[in-house]
């Protein structure tokens, strides 16, 4: 008989239990067979076991080594299922495509202590990605969805939104998990969309972003100072005076565009 698994901090592990909100969760994803599909943190299996019997095979990535065998045991006869006991921020999810036009959906409940550094990471591999469903702290997903004009609409924002068409599905009490953590929880749907808002450099762009962010409180002309010139700020028709939180996603790209290109060629850094 297997010892149950007690939750370790340090890999922020909340085990989700609400069969109702599982079964929501399966809903939203709607997963089919013959899908790609990767979970990031399966935990003890709630949601494995189902993607696993929908999809037939089913890829996942746990760093939890004492997991595992518990996995591999609750789900053997399933399906196909292949762990990587490997470290989310270091998986290269494009390297389970079996071919270039192929697409990876991707589910996971991410733990909150490192949940924006594995979103920068798959954002990073988005032109791999057909969707993502990922549990995250309420507070994140709020940021997400965030619009021009809010006091947590940031550079979270921009980058998902830049990227991908973002909607939170479901809000998720404490209750839910064992242990049960202390904040809200909600699950957001992204879809990646190639050229959503074209970047002529989408490093100068992130740049852009992080520094106006960086000093929301100053305006663009302040904060902006070095990476953006009166004359760039003229010739995106945007007002150097006007503060971070007040430019839309649209205005960024166009920011960082007429930073990037002047006479078809690209400026220094």
């Amino acid at each position: 008989m297997l010892t149950p698994h007690q939750p370790r901090k340090r890999f922020g592990q909340n085990f989700l239990h609400d069969q109702g909100v599982i079964a929501r969760i399966h809903a939203a994803i709607a997963a089919r067979p013959g899908e790609r599909l990767v979970e990031i943190g399966p935990g003890q299996g709630a949601i494995t076991a189902g993607l696993l019997e929908a999809v037939g095979e089913l890829d996942v990535v746990e760093l939890d080594r004492d997991l595992i065998e518990p996995l591999r045991a609750r789900l053997g006869g399933r399906g196909t299922l292949r762990i990587h006991n490997v470290d989310a921020l270091k998986f290269d999810l494009c390297a389970l495509r079996q071919g270039p036009e192929e697409r990876v959906r991707v589910v996971g409940n991410l733990p909150y202590n490192i949940s924006t550094p594995l979103l920068f990471h798959f954002l990073a591999q988005s032109r791999c990605l057909a969707d993502l469903h990922l549990m995250l702290q309420k507070e994140v997903v709020d940021r997400m969805v965030a619009e021009p004009g809010s006091k947590i609409y940031g550079r979270l924002s921009v980058m998902v939104q830049t990227q991908c068409r973002a909607r939170s599905l479901l809000r998720i009490g404490p209750g839910a998990f064992t242990p049960a953590p202390k904040v809200d929880s909600a699950v957001v749907r992204l879809e990646p969309v190639a050229d959503l808002y074209p970047l002529a450099d989408p490093e100068r762009h992130a740049r852009i972003v992080a520094a106006a962010f960086g000093q929301r409180r100053k305006t663009l002309r302040n904060s902006l100072s070095g990476l953006v010139t009166p004359e760039q700020f003229e010739r995106a028709e945007i007002d150097p005076m006007r503060r971070a939180e007040t430019l839309s996603v649209t205005e960024y790209a166009t920011l960082a565009n007429a930073a990037t290109c002047q006479d078809g060629q690209k400026t220094e850094n």
